[in-house]
């Protein structure tokens, strides 16, 4: 018996010292200090393993140096526009976006992101007609290949990816493929093995060097980025599976991609460098035929804005409660997982206060049944406050986008909720354009079309397990 209390003794200075660390070193937000040291007090020992694999933080990491040597062309670019905007010297092609300038200098400042004007941009909304175009790109590829997903899956779709990649590594097209340990996870090690035998390249982001063990599992790199020979690059919400193109347990599959040409390739462009050298000991070098003349060019002002847990800037959380901020008239929302932070509520509620029309569209069913319900305990907020909220009938509503006013929009990978906000990789396409985010509020009003709207009334007549439910997962949504 001894040993068994001296064991509890242990575990309980274990808690004591890390609830300490939690409150007093690590200054998270409140709302995730209070849901991890529910785990710790309720999971002695179990909470701490837990805290390891699911509780560390990068912020303290330098993990990219963009402003630290690479890609100074991009940052002496970035250094004109912000002097070009501080002067009132800038000139917006779209006269509409001169009323954004200061969300254009707020990403410049907080994320680099050089602002282009000379991009075309294509939608998607469904997977096969964007899964043809990419593969009809990496068919017609001269130069280089560059993907990075998050979940890639072993099935028809991923195989089909591969072959081709293969077949273009084979004919000297150089190949890299970039995804991450813990999305593809259950990806067999001879899945690859067709690309690297033509020469490919591939590597894992953040993978597990241990068996079992992986303490940077939390970390996921959730962009989903495609850049074909400098010249055409892809940016949404779209994995690489059949559950993409509808043929998933969860039937239709309802996202919002986005093909670039332009200058804004560049940046996709850079961001992959970022990723692949953080993961490969096979460091690629700034060529200038990685960011060759684009040869077809638009109008659409675009800027690609990065996130991740290595920095405290949370630019893309930024983007969003500034785009909040800005709206007028309306703001059109739909995102797969609704569990936003106070701040972000306070908006919402403030802008339907002040007269503007929010509309938020979640799924009406679930791939996730704990964030599901996290979701869910939010709306209540939302109605009460003269929020309409619909709910995604159709399949799977998967898309991550916020359009303002009917002339700018956020598309990419990014949710509205604290894990992409704070602890995933994502990157967004920012949209200055009056006719490209016309044609997201028609993909909007026609997704209403297969929604059922909530009410208070019937939000409030809950069962009372749902409730219970719900409760509890609110409680743990800063951590899940």
């Amino acid at each position: 018996m001894e040993w068994l209390q001296q064991s509890f003794s242990f575990v309980f200075i274990v808690n004591l010292v890390l609830a300490g660390f939690l409150i007093f070193l690590e200054r998270r937000n409140v709302a995730a200090t209070w849901a991890w040291l529910m785990v710790l007090l309720f999971l002695p020992g179990v909470g701490f393993l837990i805290y390891m694999l699911f509780g560390q933080r990068l912020i303290r990491r330098k993990l990219y140096k963009l402003e630290e040597g690479e890609f100074s062309r991009f940052i002496a670019f970035v250094k004109r526009q912000r002097r070009q905007l501080e002067h009132g010297t800038m000139r917006f092609r779209d006269p509409a976006m001169e009323d954004y300038s200061d969300m254009v200098h707020m990403n410049l400042v907080n994320d680099a992101a050089w602002y282009t004007q000379n991009n075309e941009v294509q939608l998607f909304a469904e997977g096969d007609s964007k899964f043809a175009a990419l593969l009809r790109d990496i068919r017609q590829a001269r130069d280089h290949i560059h993907l990075l997903y998050f979940i890639i899956k072993n099935d028809e779709l991923g195989r089909t990816i591969v072959s081709e990649l293969a077949a273009k590594a084979a004919d000297g097209v150089e190949v890299r493929l970039l995804y991450d340990a813990i999305g593809s996870s259950r990806l067999p090690k001879r899945f690859f093995a067709p690309l690297l035998r033509a020469g490919g390249q591939v590597e894992a982001f953040f993978p597990t060097r241990f068996p079992f063990i992986n303490f940077r599992l939390n970390f996921r790199n959730h962009r989903k980025l495609a850049i074909i020979d400098g010249q055409s690059g892809y940016i949404g919400g779209f994995n690489i599976g059949r559950e993409y193109v509808g043929k998933g347990r969860m039937g239709f599959w309802r996202d919002t991609h986005l093909r670039l040409t332009g200058n804004a390739v560049h940046m996709l462009q850079a961001r992959f460098f970022l990723d692949w050298n953080l993961s490969s000991s096979k460091r690629m070098e700034e060529l200038r035929r990685y960011f060759p003349p684009p040869s077809v060019t638009g109008k659409v002002g675009v800027q690609i804005v990065s996130s991740g847990p290595n920095s405290e800037k949370q630019q893309i959380k930024h983007v969003y409660l500034r785009m909040i901020y800005k709206a007028q008239k309306q703001i059109l929302l739909q995102t797969p997982y609704f569990i936003p932070d106070d701040s972000m509520l306070t908006a919402l509620k403030s802008a339907v206060m002040s007269g503007v029309d929010v509309r938020v569209m979640i799924p009406a069913k679930p791939d996730h049944k704990m964030v599901y319900f996290a979701s869910y305990s939010y709306l209540g907020s939302l109605l009460s406050s003269g929020i309409r909220c619909y709910l995604y009938e159709k399949g799977f509503l998967h898309a991550k986008m916020m359009v303002v006013d009917g002339e700018i929009a956020s598309v990419g990978s990014a949710n509205l909720d604290i894990r992409s906000l704070e602890i995933n990789f994502e990157c967004n396409a920012i949209l200055y354009d009056t006719a490209t985010v016309s044609r997201l509020v028609e993909l909007f009003e026609t997704d209403l079309a297969h929604c059922r709207e909530m009410t208070l009334a019937e939000y409030e007549s809950r069962p009372i397990p749902a409730k219970l439910t719900e409760s509890l997962m609110r409680l743990l949504s800063p951590i899940l």
